[in-house]
């Protein structure tokens, strides 16, 4: 099997389908298929982080979003993250994930489906938690630090642990 690279994750802004004023890009971001990569207003993304869009699907980022150091986020499936959130260090969003496999082929070698992510407007995104697909976030809601959410999160709760539980719920 022949592997193809990625490229280098090298970006200018005017190359992103969108990109809204005053986007802050530290150094170390990496930004893969930028023609599929919306961001809003004010959007802040930390050193190293890697913006990993896809040929097909698109990585949205709303406005005043705030996306910590060495985040990864993943948009293979389609990623759609609100207004307002906050996403620290380390986060990890998936959108991708191996198929059966069966007996006679690998797991490597199963068919990648995929599942779209959903973070809806004003949450948090506690430092090093990881989301996997198909998982939808509501609004306001708070994961907790290194949490992995596993399925959908109602809004105003909060979900902690691994798998990422609901503890309460907010008011609204």
């Amino acid at each position: 099997m022949r592997h193809d690279s990625h490229g280098d994750g090298s970006f200018r802004a005017d190359q992103l389908a969108r990109c809204g004023p005053d986007c802050v890009f530290e150094a170390g971001v990496l930004v893969f298929h930028p023609e599929n990569i919306e961001l809003g207003t004010n959007v802040y993304v930390g050193h190293n982080a890697i913006l990993k869009g896809y040929y097909k699907n698109t990585l949205r980022i709303g406005d005043e979003t705030w996306i910590g150091q060495q985040a990864f986020l993943h948009g293979a499936g389609g990623l759609d993250i609100g207004a307002r959130v906050g996403i620290a260090p380390g986060v990890r969003i998936i959108t991708s994930f191996h198929g059966e496999a069966g007996r006679d082929i690998p797991i490597l070698h199963s068919p990648i489906e995929l599942a779209p992510v959903v973070i809806e407007d004003d949450c948090d995104i506690g430092v090093g938690a990881i989301v996997l697909p198909g998982v939808r976030i509501g609004t306001g809601a708070q994961i907790g630090a290194g949490a992995v959410v596993t399925q959908d999160v109602p809004p105003y709760s909060v979900a902690v642990g691994v798998p990422a539980k609901v503890t309460r719920q907010r008011p609204e």
